[in-house]
């Protein structure tokens, strides 16, 4: 199974594709996408969709797992994160990908098995769970592979739960 995970965001925007076969994680790549703050918020989100449609079509995910919108103490920063969450769904949704979504408590009890983990944890256990050479360079491709691997927890849950 193959997964693209996306930490949303209107300036920059995680994404990772991280597969599982025979129960093994395999890292596949992973980026972060960045919009101008110069450029109207209109073209940002114009810039997001045509980002992630492209990149939906060139790896042809099998899911598509996003972080749920986190409300901070910034309702703008809120709001904008939520106008790129929408246009990523509705991508997915358009490329027929199922999503599916989780807090940022169930991917940092999913990748560290501790609810209240840091971001440096998280990103230590990235880069453990996928093997990687080094922690991700941005926080937000961390997050997107930790949202990913989440999801591949998930599923991987629920199959051994239906059986």
């Amino acid at each position: 199974m193959l997964v693209l995970g996306i930490d949303p965001g209107i300036d920059r925007l995680g994404w990772g594709f991280v597969s599982e076969e025979n129960g093994v994680l395999r890292y596949i790549d992973a980026g972060c996408f960045t919009t101008s703050k110069k450029d109207r918020e209109e073209k940002r989100l114009l810039e997001i969709k045509e980002f992630v449609s492209k990149t939906i079509h060139n790896q042809r995910p099998d899911a598509l797992s996003i972080e749920k919108i986190f409300f901070a103490a910034n309702a703008k920063t809120a709001i904008s994160v939520g106008q790129a969450r929408g246009v990523i769904l509705l991508t997915a949704e358009m490329a027929n990908i199922p999503t599916f979504a989780y807090t940022p408590l169930q991917v940092k009890q999913a990748v560290s098995g501790y609810g209240q983990a840091d971001k440096h944890q998280i990103q230590l256990m990235v880069k453990s769970i996928l093997k990687l050479p080094s922690i991700p360079k941005s926080d937000d491709t961390a997050d997107a592979l930790a949202i990913a691997i989440t999801h591949l927890f998930s599923y991987k849950l629920k199959k051994l739960t239906i059986n």
